[in-house]
């Protein structure tokens, strides 16, 4: 999946999608949680790691694997906000 959508805009499915991709050993148990509480890609950006294991990712290994997508995932929201913010200031 390319991120060429901005994560804050992915919906429920493209979230599954996402964890689909890079966790296929863990997406039978985040798919129940991501359904149950409906993460949105805004969600999954404010995502902690104590989130994560009310998600069902029990081990600290398993949490810090995608605490860290989940840091780049982050700036490049981050990276996205100021593209745009330079955009503006350029465009007039």
């Amino acid at each position: 999946m390319g991120l060429s959508k901005r994560v804050s805009l992915w919906s429920v499915e493209e979230v599954l999608e996402w964890l689909q991709e890079r966790y296929p050993a863990h997406i039978n148990r985040l798919h129940k949680a991501v359904i149950k509480h409906a993460i949105s890609g805004r969600a999954l950006l404010r995502l902690k790691d104590r989130h994560l294991q009310l998600l069902g990712l029990e081990t600290e290994e398993q949490q810090q694997e995608i605490v860290q997508d989940l840091l780049l995932l982050r700036v490049q929201e981050e990276i996205s906000d100021l593209t745009d913010i330079c955009s503006e200031c350029f465009s007039s």
